[in-house]
């Protein structure tokens, strides 16, 4: 460090600085340290600046991978709080401890090996929560409990289920179904499956449509199934929403076995997923993409004001963006009932309701 500073004709104090972010340095400091650093091949020992600053450097990321492993969407919020933390000097582990194994969790963190602890897969009374507050760890959510007051980044759902719901009726669907995650799901509390199914009945009532949710397994097997329980009955729906990746394939295979042209019979759409999911099936669907990166990143700087400051930021709340693949249509075609005669169609004019 003394050859560095001697370098870069600074205090020594300031390339300390730099290096752990103990106090600001000017941005040309900064390059000019970093210039230097490079010239003499100089590499911080990280175990030194962790005893010197008191931190690890070092961020864990709960997620509780089941057999499947990690999604592409998932993948987009580890990889985006990844790139921030080694952004700010830090670096991100993943730790893939169930949801309930609040007491594993807890025992690895005890141990001082990260300074903080980043939770996805967050259920609405979730003992992982519990635990690391009542031990005071410091975490931050990629979701949220019932619990106000906590520090929080997470999908807006709200927004995102709305402007699925109007994209369709403005479309004049009328009748439209939500495939949401396995049922256990709800029972278990969790929070996306819970916060996506109350938000589209919610927009669904204020503008009088007909809807059902179905909760299917998530797998391919269960996609199909709901796809036979969408269609198997006299009137089905004009429109799918999909808030499961997994049963979005059987989904999409299920309908083409059965001649359902997509969008001309039937509209289908995925929200909370990625473009390069969705872009799997055939034909490729109209995606809400989940804010994955962006979510990631926040994390990431919501746990670090909480390490620097013990304060608790405002929540993150990022809606999803609409990436249109053309899996959305009006709402014509045979798979749809008659019109009674004289009558006008409904996507003639958006706001008539029946």
């Amino acid at each position: 460090m003394q050859d560095v500073a001697r370098h870069a004709g600074v205090a020594l104090s300031t390339v300390s600085a730099t290096l752990t972010a103990a106090r600001p340095v000017s941005a040309d400091t900064r390059a000019r340290v970093e210039a230097s650093m490079a010239v003499l091949g100089y590499r911080p020992n990280a175990l030194a600046r962790g005893l010197a600053t008191k931190r690890s450097r070092v961020l864990a990321l709960a997620f509780p991978m089941g057999p499947a492993g990690l999604s592409r969407t998932s993948a987009e919020f580890v990889l985006g709080a990844t790139e921030a933390a080694q952004d700010r000097g830090y670096q991100l582990v993943l730790w893939p401890f169930a949801a309930d194994a609040a007491g594993a969790l807890l025992d690895v963190a005890r141990q001082g090996l990260a300074d903080g602890v980043l939770l996805m897969e967050v259920g609405l009374a979730d003992p992982r929560v519990s635990a690391l507050l009542a031990a005071g760890i410091p975490l931050t959510l990629i979701g949220r409990t019932a619990q106000d007051g906590l520090p929080v980044v997470d999908v807006d759902f709200d927004a995102t289920l709305t402007a699925a719901v109007q994209h369709l009726a403005g479309l004049g669907h009328r009748r439209i179904a939500l495939v949401n995650h396995d049922a256990h799901r709800v029972a278990d509390g969790h929070g996306p499956t819970v916060r996506a199914g109350r938000a589209f009945h919610r927009v669904s009532a204020s503008l009088g449509l007909d809807v059902r949710e179905l909760f299917a397994a998530e797998s391919v097997a269960g996609g199909r199934l709901a796809a036979e329980d969408l269609l198997d009955v006299p009137e089905a729906p004009t429109a799918v929403i999909v808030m499961n990746e997994e049963a979005a394939f059987g989904l999409a295979a299920e309908f083409a076995a059965r001649g359902v042209r997509i969008p001309a019979d039937l509209s289908v759409a995925a929200v909370v997923s990625t473009p390069a999911v969705a872009g799997q099936t055939v034909p490729p669907l109209t995606t809400w993409h989940a804010p994955g990166a962006d979510l990631g990143r926040a994390g990431v700087d919501t746990l670090l004001t909480v390490l620097d400051t013990g304060e608790v930021p405002e929540p993150v709340l990022i809606g999803c963006g609409l990436v249109d693949l053309g899996s959305t249509g009006p709402a014509t075609g045979p798979a749809h009932a008659p019109q009674t005669p004289g009558e006008s169609p409904a996507h003639d004019n958006p706001a008539v309701t029946r």
